[in-house]
């Protein structure tokens, strides 16, 4: 579904992503894991076309994206960042509809999907009408995971969603998205400093440092038969937050 070769990127001179080449598959959940600065969320940009590579090229459906209208695909895209990205003057019901308002959907088929997407995302019926500072950290990334699927994209692209979240709505919003996950089979690609939460969502780990890809597999994979000692180190250094198998430590 979407396949990048030799992609790099620079900023003022220094090299944040560096000739990477990945392949992600339909219906995969795909997170990506690495120190801060590594390069993740500039990667997360270049496949969703925000931003463009100085060198080589994403494909999607075997299209050079750089040659089509973004505006073309872009429904095709969901996108969520750490901090929601909801607009504060509108309410939640207002941020969710606005991709769909925007392409002049019929009044009656947005009501459905709002309401369709609310139950989806477990958001009470009545925080749909409330302004987002009205609303809790937890409310306001459903709202926000509500809008990236509003249009029923075939990719969810998560740019640290949990991130801001204390630890108690964060694992209750884990259990909840992996099951989101699960139903809709949708390709999803997460970013996230966390092996653990990694691990939890993730088909495929790929693991990043100094914008290159370090290696990429399941979580056993990983533990097992590391492909550089940075894998080793990194894990140890999570350790006591994760399980093999991307279980939870009781």
């Amino acid at each position: 579904m979407l396949k990048l070769t030799g992609v790099s990127k620079q900023y003022e001179g220094r090299t944040v992503v560096d000739g990477i080449d990945l392949l992600l598959q339909q219906g995969q959940t795909y997170t990506l894991v690495g120190p801060s600065g590594c390069g993740k969320s500039t990667l997360l940009r270049m496949i969703i076309g925000l931003i463009r590579p100085d060198a080589g090229q994403v494909y999607y459906n075997d299209r050079l994206l750089s040659e089509v209208d973004i505006q073309s695909v872009r429904s095709d895209f969901g996108y969520v960042i750490q901090s929601g990205g909801l607009f504060p003057h509108l309410t939640a019901r207002q941020n969710a509809s606005l991709p769909a308002v925007y392409r002049k959907w019929p009044k009656q088929k947005v009501v459905d999907r709002v309401k369709q997407l609310g139950e989806l995302t477990q958001l009470p019926t009545d925080s749909l009408d409330r302004y987002p500072v009205q609303l809790s950290g937890g409310q306001r990334q459903r709202v926000s995971l509500m809008r990236a699927l509003m249009l029923n994209p075939e990719i969810l692209l998560m740019d640290e969603p949990l991130g801001a979240l204390d630890p108690m709505i964060r694992s209750q919003l884990q259990v909840e998205l992996r099951h989101i996950f699960r139903t809709l089979n949708k390709t999803v690609v997460m970013v996230t400093h966390d092996l653990n939460e990694a691990a939890y969502f993730g088909n495929q780990i790929i693991l990043m440092r100094d914008g290159q890809i370090i290696q990429q597999g399941a979580i056993d994979t990983l533990v097992n038969t590391p492909a550089d000692p940075f894998v080793t180190e990194f894990i140890e250094a999570q350790t006591s937050h994760f399980e093999p198998g991307g279980e939870r430590r009781p």
